[in-house]
């Protein structure tokens, strides 16, 4: 009989110290891990493709093309008032025309990284508040004065060819009317 109590005891306490211990680790606050900035809380608008005039010795030697989009805190860009692609066209100009942040005649090497951590640094300065958390590439082009001339068709000079009015399938092309004739009827 004792040993029956014994027994009986024995599966009591192990029973509530089971309980007492997963009721405690259950209380405790577990150490949460932020969420990474790209997978929660960001939003990302896509930007207009923006051309701008690339100057050396005092001339339009070509343009740059850039389309970025941005992820930013939709929280501070409500706040903003001033539209965020009139921001970044301006850091774009600022940056390419202003402060030759690139070289394009003397390139030997596009450091893209930093270019991306230029654009997004000065806007937040201008800011003065982190909004703009990463810029995304979707497009960048240079096109030379030359490439773009050739691109026209021997130097500028275009040859528009005249197609068949819309409609006009089946039907002979009707001439225009010379001035002063009557219309056949």
């Amino acid at each position: 009989m004792i040993k029956l109590l014994i027994t009986g005891v024995w599966i009591s306490v192990v029973a509530l110290a089971s309980v007492y211990f997963s009721v405690q680790m259950a209380n405790t606050p577990e150490d949460e891990e932020p969420v990474p900035a790209l997978f929660g809380g960001l939003e990302t608008i896509r930007g207009d493709v923006t051309s701008i005039p690339v100057i050396s010795g005092g001339r339009v030697t070509g343009y740059f093309l850039t389309r970025l989009s941005y992820t930013i805190d939709p929280s501070k860009a409500a706040l903003m008032t001033i539209p965020v692609k009139d921001l970044v066209t301006d850091a774009l100009y600022t940056s390419l025309v202003g402060d030759n942040l690139i070289d394009f005649p003397n390139m030997k090497r596009f450091d893209l990284e930093g270019f991306k951590a230029h654009i997004r640094d000065s806007i937040n300065e201008r800011l003065g508040d982190k909004v703009f958390h990463d810029v995304l590439v979707e497009q960048i082009d240079y096109l030379s004065k030359e490439d773009i001339r050739s691109n026209m068709g021997g130097g500028g000079n275009l040859n528009i060819k005249e197609g068949d009015p819309v409609g006009s399938e089946g039907k002979p092309a009707s001439k225009p009317a010379e001035a002063g004739a009557a219309p056949s009827q």
